[in-house]
């Protein structure tokens, strides 16, 4: 799920959705009003899941859409070779998301709390609790 945002309103931090992905902004600039243009914002972004660079240059007042982000506390039921099996503590809802970077992965264990997003439908280990 997402939400319409002027690009203006945006700001260092701030999540984006470009080339259909979810991006964290990493820098934003904005140029002067020309004669005959309006302030342009050139976004610096990195993608959540695929830690990609992305770029994009709109003019200010463009329309963007922003990723609505749902975090999650869960806890590890198993720990598989290519994923990781997270009970929800609220829904007791069980999800599978992928491996996390190595300085999470190394404290991945069952029973451990995780907080965890979901963003356009997919999910991501942000960090152990605790």
């Amino acid at each position: 799920m997402s939400k319409p945002m002027e690009l203006g309103a945006l700001r260092v931090g701030s999540y984006i959705i470009i080339d259909g992905e979810p991006c964290r902004i990493m820098s934003y600039t904005k140029s002067k009003p020309g004669k005959h243009g309006s302030a342009k914002a050139r976004i610096v972004a990195l993608g959540v899941f695929d830690e990609a660079k992305r770029t994009l240059v709109k003019p200010v007042g463009a329309q963007v859409e922003v990723p609505i982000i749902e975090k999650k506390a869960g806890q590890v039921i198993a720990v598989l070779p290519a994923a990781v099996q997270v009970m929800d503590l609220e829904t007791y809802e069980i999800l599978e998301a992928p491996l996390p970077e190595e300085e999470i992965r190394s404290k991945l264990a069952s029973g451990i709390e995780v907080e965890y997003w979901r963003i356009l439908g997919r999910t991501r280990i942000m960090r152990t609790k605790g």
